[in-house]
């Protein structure tokens, strides 16, 4: 092995580690830079069930564990302790690269029944900067060009994604395909605040404008919606007007879904940022992860409005065109 390659403490050093931690502690070091680690991961299956009722698809797929992009309010912080990493900020430092990824997607892909939805992104951006380096989604998007029938749907934060346009007008061709940009804020120096290393919202919301002007599918995710920072009028309908301006197909909104392991992260940059926010969010987050169902209610209905007001749609996959009703916009936490 390469003398810069370092190697995390062997199976036999770690024996109180089982399933994905076990592999985990098992990953050999690929790359540092930019107080972030790359790991190799080796895997047994790309595809996860989706065991939520609540969720429109039945499968996720995500390439990488971990994200470097390092947003504050981000809940999948706790997929990390499953691979026993207690500390919030392991997420975003810590990245997991899967190996072989195509290939285990092309035996998985046997576990789909027609109809069966995939999301891809659901707890990490599969084009933050690992994609760069790795391709792990590339290939991925690869082997699902080589299918027919399948319902996929992604979710990012990058303009990365224009890289493979054309890879993606091929996965189109014959299987239906959603994809879904985030933009929390049109506020520049705000969007640094809250996602320190994602790309500007201008690049994402042009990305939009690139996959829908090469016949995609694409439109905007607003999730999550931060009470008392990113909820007003204004801003809402700034976004929603932005995202029917680059052709955006659609727009939804999600409020925040703040998780123990999100808040110990999150809590603290509100007392340095935001510090005359921090009572109320104790007190809407003090039992639960959700927002209540009135403050859910009045996003939802704003966002009618808005929508109405320059002609855009909430729908967001093919299963929002069926005879299935669309989920309610608060019950949609899984996307942020």
């Amino acid at each position: 092995m390469h003398p810069s390659l370092l190697q995390i403490e062997d199976e036999d050093a770690t024996p109180e580690f089982i399933g994905i931690a076990k592999l985990a502690a098992q990953g050999e070091s690929i790359r540092q830079g930019h107080l972030v680690e790359y790991f190799k991961l080796p895997s047994r299956s790309l595809l996860n069930r989706c065991t939520s009722a609540r969720m429109p698809f039945a499968w996720t797929i995500n390439p990488y564990r971990g994200c470097e992009f390092a947003c504050k309010y981000c809940y999948a912080r706790y997929t990390h302790e499953f691979m026993e990493m207690r500390d919030g900020v392991d997420f975003e430092r810590k990245i997991y690269v899967k190996q072989q990824a195509a290939w285990l997607l092309r035996q998985d892909l046997r576990k789909v029944k027609r109809g069966e939805e995939i999301a891809i992104g659901t707890a990490t951006d599969p084009y933050q900067p690992a994609e760069k380096r790795f391709e792990v989604t590339r290939g991925i998007l690869e082997e699902v060009a080589q299918h027919h029938g399948l319902k996929i749907g992604i979710v990012t934060k990058s303009d990365l994604i224009q890289r493979d346009i054309e890879l993606l007008r091929r996965v189109a061709e014959h299987n239906s395909l959603f994809v879904n940009l985030t933009v929390t804020t049109l506020n520049t120096k705000l969007a640094r605040t809250l996602e320190p290393r994602a790309p500007r919202p201008d690049l994402r919301l042009e990305a939009v404008r690139q996959l829908c002007a090469a016949g995609l599918n694409a439109g905007v995710i607003c999730a999550p919606v931060l009470p008392g920072i990113t909820d007003s009028l204004a801003a809402l309908d700034a976004l929603v007007r932005a995202t029917k301006e680059v052709g955006g197909k659609y727009i939804y909104a999600n409020p925040l879904f703040l998780k123990p392991c999100s808040a110990s992260v999150f809590l603290p940059f509100l007392e340095k940022e935001f510090p005359h926010l921090v009572e109320d969010y104790r007190k809407r987050y003090a039992d639960r992860a959700f927002v209540s169902k009135a403050y859910g209610k009045r996003i939802s209905e704003l966002m009618a409005g808005l929508r109405r007001k320059y002609g855009i749609s909430r729908e967001f996959s093919s299963r929002s065109q069926s005879a299935h009703p669309p989920l309610a916009e608060e019950q949609l936490g899984l996307f942020a």
